[in-house]
Formats: C-alpha cells, sequence, structure tokens
C-alpha cells in the first residue's frame, strides 16, 4: 500500500468523524485504542487497527448506510494495496537504502515527493533538491557534515540524483522560485556555481523556473521557504490531500489543513506578480554563470 493512499482515507475518516461531532479522544475509547492511534490513522500513518475496529468506528459515527459501505470498500482496497507492496518488496521506497544517511523526518517527504505530480517550491537560500547538481550537492552535504567520509558524501549525492529521476516523466512538473540570494551564496565555490547556473538556465518542457530578484517586498519575505505537493486523482473517489512541507535543521513541518495550504496558495500568488519571467530568468542564469566562470 502506498502511504499516500492512507493519506486519501485517513482524510475521508477525518471528514467523518468531524462530521458527526465526534473528538478522536472519545473515538478511540470507543474502540479501545488510544487518540493518538487513531489521529495516526487520519494522518495516513500504518496503524494495528483492525477492521472489526473500523467497523465499530462507522457505527460510533452512525454514518449512513451508503457511506459505511463505501468507507469499508476503500479500507478493503487500502489494504490489498499493502499486501501487494509487500509481495513486490518495494513498500519502502528507493530511498531506504540510505536510511543512515537522513534525517528520521526525511522519508515521509520522500514517499510524498515520489507521489506528487506538481511542486511548486519556494527557496531564499539554497537551490532546490530537485535541480542541484551533483557538485553542489557535494558542497552542501560538507557544510552540513564536514567530518562525513567520501562514501557518505557520495551516497548523499547518489540519493539526490536518483530523487531528480522524477524530472524525466511527462506526469510531474515542478514550479520552482528562487530568491536572487540563492544565486549570491557561491555553494561549493564559483565554479560550481556556474555549473549550477548553466543546468538552472536549461529549458525543460516540465520545470518552470523564475527568479524573485532583489527589491519589492513580497509575501515570501514573510513566509519563509517552503514546498507544496500535489497529487494526482486515485481511483475509488477520494482526493489526495496536498501537502505544504517546511524543512528546518533539526526537523520539519507537514501541513495538511486546507486553510493553512490554501495560505500558501495565495503566498505563490503574490511571488509570481514580483518574480521575474521564465526568458529574463535565464538571461540572469546566464550572465551570472559568466560571471562566476570569470
Amino acid at each position: 500500500m502506498s502511504a499516500v493512499s492512507r493519506r486519501a482515507f485517513g482524510k475521508f475518516l477525518r471528514e467523518i468523524r468531524l462530521g458527526a461531532g465526534k473528538s478522536a479522544l472519545a473515538a478511540g475509547l470507543h474502540i479501545e485504542t488510544s487518540k493518538q492511534t487513531l489521529l495516526r490513522m487520519e494522518d495516513g500513518i500504518s496503524t494495528k487497527i483492525a477492521t472489526p475496529q473500523l467497523e465499530r468506528l462507522l457505527d460510533f459515527y452512525e454514518v449512513p448506510a451508503e457511506v459505511r459501505a463505501e468507507a469499508l470498500a476503500l479500507w478493503a482496497e487500502v489494504r490489498e494495496q499493502a499486501k501487494t507492496a509487500k509481495l513486490q518488496g518495494n513498500s519502502k521506497g528507493f530511498w531506504q537504502a540510505y536510511a543512515d544517511q537522513f534525517a528520521s523526518h526525511f522519508p515521509h517527504y520522500l514517499r510524498l515527493e515520489s507521489a506528487a505530480n506538481h511542486v511548486i517550491t519556494h527557496q531564499l537560500v539554497l537551490v532546490p533538491g530537485l535541480l542541484q547538481t551533483p557538485d553542489y550537492r557535494r558542497a552542501i552535504v560538507r557544510i552540513d557534515g564536514p567530518g562525513l567520509s567520501n562514501v557518505d558524501v557520495e551516497r548523499r549525492v547518489e540519493l539526490t540524483v536518483r530523487r531528480q529521476a522524477k524530472l524525466h516523466s511527462n506526469d510531474f512538473r515542478i514550479e520552482a522560485l528562487i530568491s536572487e540570494a540563492t544565486l549570491r551564496h557561491p555553494i561549493g565555490g564559483a565554479h560550481v556555481m556556474a555549473d549550477q547556473l548553466r543546468l538552472l538556465a536549461t529549458e525543460r518542457p516540465n520545470v518552470s523556473i523564475r527568479v524573485v530578484p532583489f527589491g519589492p517586498s513580497h509575501r515570501g519575505l514573510t513566509i519563509g521557504s517552503f514546498t507544496l505537493l500535489d497529487f494526482p486523482k486515485i481511483e475509488g473517489g477520494l482526493d489526495e490531500p496536498p501537502v505544504v512541507y517546511l524543512e528546518g535543521a533539526i526537523g520539519a513541518l507537514y501541513h495538511e489543513r486546507s486553510d493553512v495550504v490554501e495560505q500558501y496558495r495565495e503566498a505563490v500568488s503574490s511571488l509570481l506578480t514580483v518574480a521575474l519571467n521564465e526568458d529574463d530568468t535565464r538571461n540572469m542564469f546566464l550572465h551570472l554563470a559568466e560571471e562566476y566562470a570569470a
């Protein structure tokens, strides 16, 4: 089963609970589990809740017969996907081989990124990972881990390269809004930055990059760096909820509430009004690349 399928089903159950006016604590007690376990299920995290417990939960919510039937049918699909993924041995994703190379919060993001069909990212300081050259990534790794062995450095670079395979999919699109400040930090030195900027200037049909130049104040200065992920429609009539990902130095936040996601979409709209167009952005990249290479 994909974690994203669990997320869609969990969102569906949360909407049912809230519509029934039941608290997570009361619902958990009714099926003899903790509030935290119930909330984890609603967040799309795998739990040990069994089908009979789900049936009792739906009884507690007093849902109409057609909603009950839909919930149980979707639950059966989720469980079947779980079995299929386990048999295929791919439930953990390609990144699991690099589990010793990233923070504990990052696998969840990699699962989301792998499933997303549209990513919008706003970055104030660094080039987004999906758009980094190996040398640029290498330099960032060295900043975070100056004592890392060459083997570990290369494994982290390899993970980034494997993530970037998604850029070759016709079903995926990324829009990057990058602060001009990002271009002025010579990560890895002048020649590394020159190569990085030349890559950013490359035209690709599913990649849109626009620089937010120094000058007018804009919402991005206060809302900070973020990544907004959207997902394709799935079978069963459920929508995958979009996610806003905020990465920190020692942890991360994931926002799914529609009102919070909408704030970030509004920030994107605000940023687009001050960002350079794609042609002017490419010209800036190439001009700066020449300066770095001189």
